[in-house]
């Protein structure tokens, strides 16, 4: 498996998590709430979707004579299955969510798992953002050595370049240094705070922890700074 196409699998589930969809509900969830799938076609999500429902993730369910119509004049025929989560698949995402390794800490993959962060465990939470952290700071080191050995052979215009790549990876690491404290601040209230009954609707994954004064996402699903996988700075300046 390819890790776009694993990044898709991980992304279709979570979406289906919260509810059963038609594909063209979920190619709108996919273009609208997250951003790293501006530009994919039916033609790369419904292989998607026939490879989860082959692995017994997912099931095909037909519509409502409501949803049909709508999604017949939006979708075509295909639209009229919906896919459901199955238990197997509700534990299979569950096990992704869990999973901390490098990979999560890449552009895409980082968008996508941010993406979910309401459903995550908060240690879990933590070991990424603070993974991700690391990896930027790798890479800006990388960025301000490149620029030091090169300014002198660059023109006014690649060195801006160079600089607006950096000045970008350095918001990300302010962005992510600012939710690594409210996590922190979040389980050490947790922590001295008495005991209290769960509140009815209350999620696995404890997002209390999430600072309330600012948008941490844009629209599109990728952070604030995030200079995303085609940010022709960081390709310079390797």
């Amino acid at each position: 498996m390819s890790r776009r196409s694993g990044i898709l699998e991980f992304a279709v589930l979570g979406l289906l998590r919260e509810s059963p969809m038609h594909g063209y509900e979920l190619r709108k969830r996919l273009n609208t709430s997250l951003g790293i799938f501006r530009a994919f076609s039916y033609g790369t999500l419904y292989p998607c979707l026939k490879t989860l429902v082959a692995n017994g993730w997912l099931i095909e369910e037909p519509g409502s004579a409501l949803e049909d119509a709508l999604a017949a004049s939006l979708a075509g025929r295909r639209a009229k299955i919906v896919y459901r989560l199955t238990a197997e698949g509700k534990e299979h995402f569950e096990e992704l969510l869990s999973h901390t390794g490098p990979d999560a800490w890449e552009d895409e993959h980082f968008a996508a798992r941010f993406a979910f962060f309401g459903q995550t465990e908060r240690e879990v939470r933590m070991r990424v953002l603070e993974g991700r952290r690391s990896r930027l700071e790798e890479r800006l080191e990388k960025m301000r050595a490149s620029l030091a050995r090169t300014r002198e052979r660059l023109d006014d215009y690649t060195l801006e370049l160079q600089r607006h790549g950096m000045e970008s990876v350095e918001r990300e690491v302010r962005w992510l240094n600012e939710l690594i404290e409210s996590e922190r601040a979040g389980r050490d209230q947790r922590r001295s705070a008495p005991e209290e009954p769960a509140a009815q609707g209350d999620t696995t994954g404890e997002a209390d922890g999430l600072p309330r004064h600012r948008d941490v996402a844009s629209p599109g699903g990728t952070p604030p700074g995030h200079p995303g996988p085609s940010d022709p700075s960081a390709d310079t300046a390797k």
